[in-house]
């Protein structure tokens, strides 16, 4: 599968959306494919696992992971997809989408795994800036 080194824009990529909240999924969704993004999504951290576990290596090129979810929340998510034996399960960005923006939910995304932290509502300059940040760093 390919892999970018430094991409200029988002477009083309393939992005897993974990979201519960339907209208928050939705709205993702569409704005990222109006990026020119491939959309995957997930409702819940379990759903993600299984579905990055079921994709190719390097299929995914970047993970949008909620942190609050019912079945399994994202930080473990996170913790079970950096923890599979494959060559893309370390590499490839998780990106921590929450409400919560105090400094100990930003170390426990980090200690999760995930690349970055975002808040919502998400900003989206912010995101796709993080999301080529994190791209370019690969």
């Amino acid at each position: 599968m390919r892999r970018r080194s430094h991409p200029a824009d988002l477009t083309d990529l393939h992005i897993l959306v974990v979201e519960d909240n339907e209208l928050n999924l939705e709205i993702a969704v569409f704005s990222l494919e109006a990026a020119g993004l491939n959309v995957s999504t997930a409702i819940n951290g379990l759903e993600a696992v299984q579905l990055f576990e079921k994709s190719k290596p390097y299929e995914y090129d970047i993970i949008l992971m909620d942190i609050m979810m019912p079945v399994m929340n994202g930080l473990d998510a996170a913790k079970a997809i950096r923890g599979l034996s494959r060559p893309d399960a370390t590499t490839v960005p998780i990106i921590a989408l929450s409400a919560n923006a105090f400094a100990e939910d930003i170390v426990r995304s980090s200690e999760a795994g995930m690349d970055a932290h975002i808040t919502k509502p998400i900003d989206e300059n912010e995101l796709k800036e993080c999301m080529l940040r994190l791209l370019a760093s690969r």
